[in-house]
């Protein structure tokens, strides 16, 4: 494999081309993200007007997962292929079509297929932000402009419960995903040289091998899926053979190649590897609470779906003002620590949240919620930085893949467990499901941790 030489924003561009193209990611990068809050907060409502239950409800997060975990991957090599800024535009168009048809769909069977076709779009978006905010900042820089990316994410994230109340007190469910739909027609009207070039690979994308690495992931979530909705166990033990099967034969085409499409190449980099699993884990425990409470704070303490909204807001709001902070000290300490001391603070506030009872106080839920919030911070820029820093620049679009796939099957685990947890015990496995979130969280301190060892504070 032979690369494109490589082409950088950084060092040749105005401050103003910079501030255009990150208006331009940023934008993208809200809406997606915005769409995720907006839809998980709203699931009681949804399911109430299409007349389902919360638990098939919950078919709707995971159809979306689905579909960007499987084609996450598939869309890092085409950015590295046909450039991240292209792929970047075509998954904001997908994504438009997907919000389209969800604000159409008249079941919940059409809802769940629109949010596939969000998901591709997402996949896209996700894949390739990463390596478009490394083009326009210098290595030194780098904490920094990925703390600004989970910036943006974080307010995204505040917005979206907010929103959702707003939105459903004037309006129904279908304009949640109808509403921002202008901001994604803005950002592709504007032309597509403002965003950075990046460094192309030479190779051809193999087609059998992404179909193959789609296959695996899609296969492997419907049988997370399965178990979680108490599907038939055939049905469950096929989709996992099948998911195994897709696995080894990826393994076996890819065996040679110098930028497989599945990125375990850079798993062989010990920094990149302890950074995946930190993310994995900590998104499980989003994933999973963002799901878990709005159903919980209905079922169990009586909330409506405004209060709910409000409610929630705590968690993505100190996200927001934590990352200001973090940011900056993303660049300057090692990610090993900020990681491990942010999960190891999330799991008492997860506890607490899982202990909530008829007495509990909008008080008491909202320091819980903003420890959780203030916590995840903590882990989320420093490790993007991590993650990204450690691997070959010329691998960007790979390593970008890894930590959007570890980021949003950690986030339909989470789900899946929900669901799981509803179908094992009803409402009261809410509480479960929170209970294994703080559990999660202790994980999730010492994998970070594990970056402290001697032999890999260098890769930090």
């Amino acid at each position: 494999m032979t690369d494109a030489p490589a082409t950088t924003t950084t060092a040749g561009s105005t401050a103003g081309a910079r501030r255009l193209a990150l208006l331009a990611l940023q934008a993208g990068v809200a809406v997606v993200t915005i769409d995720i809050s907006l839809t998980s907060t709203a699931l009681p409502a949804i399911a109430a007007a299409l007349g389902t239950s919360p638990a098939a409800a919950i078919w709707i997060v995971n159809a979306y997962y689905l579909a960007v975990v499987a084609a996450l991957l598939p869309m890092g090599a085409l950015g590295e292929i046909h450039g991240h800024g292209r792929v970047f535009r075509a998954g904001l168009l997908a994504f438009a079509a997907g919000a389209l048809a969800c604000g159409l769909a008249w079941s919940l069977p059409s809802l769940a297929a629109a949010r596939a076709v969000s998901g591709i779009g997402a996949a896209a978006v996700a894949a390739t932000t990463p390596a478009l905010v490394r083009a326009l900042y210098p290595p030194g820089q780098l904490g920094r402009g990925l703390g600004l990316y989970a910036l943006v994410v974080g307010v995204a994230l505040a917005a979206g419960p907010v929103a959702a109340s707003a939105i459903l007190a004037l309006a129904q469910w279908p304009w949640l995903f109808l509403a921002g739909l202008p901001v994604i027609l803005a950002v592709l009207a504007a032309p597509a040289r403002i965003l950075p070039p990046t460094e192309r690979s030479a190779r051809r994308l193999d087609a059998m091998a992404a179909a193959l690495c789609a296959a695996m992931f899609a296969l492997l979530l419907l049988a997370i899926a399965g178990v979680a909705h108490r599907a038939a166990w055939p049905a469950i033990a096929l989709a996992g053979a099948l998911a195994a099967a897709c696995a080894v034969a990826l393994w076996r085409r890819e065996a040679d190649s110098a930028a497989p499409i599945l990125a375990l190449d850079l798993f062989r980099i010990p920094v990149f590897a302890l950074s995946a699993a930190t993310s994995a884990c900590a998104f499980s425990i989003q994933g999973l609470a963002f799901v878990a409470m709005p159903l919980l704070l209905q079922a169990r303490l009586g909330y409506s779906q405004v209060e709910i909204g409000l409610l929630v807001t705590p968690w993505p709001a100190m996200v927001v003002a934590t990352t200001l902070v973090v940011a900056r000290l993303a660049d300057r300490l090692q990610p090993g620590l900020l990681g491990a001391a942010g999960l190891l603070a999330m799991a008492p506030g997860l506890a607490t949240l899982a202990a909530l009872g008829p007495g509990s106080t909008p008080l008491a839920i909202a320091l819980a919620l903003a420890a959780c919030g203030a916590g995840f911070a903590f882990f989320q820029s420093p490790n993007m930085r991590a993650l990204m820093a450690s691997a070959p620049r010329h691998r960007g679009g790979g390593a970008g893949g890894i930590l959007a796939t570890a980021r949003l099957l950690g986030q339909s685990l989470g789900a899946a467990l929900v669901a799981l947890c509803l179908g094992a015990q009803g409402t009261d496995g809410l509480a479960t499901a929170l209970w294994i979130g703080a559990g999660l969280a202790l994980c999730g301190s010492a994998t970070s941790a594990l970056r402290l060892l001697p032999g890999l504070r260098r890769g930090d």
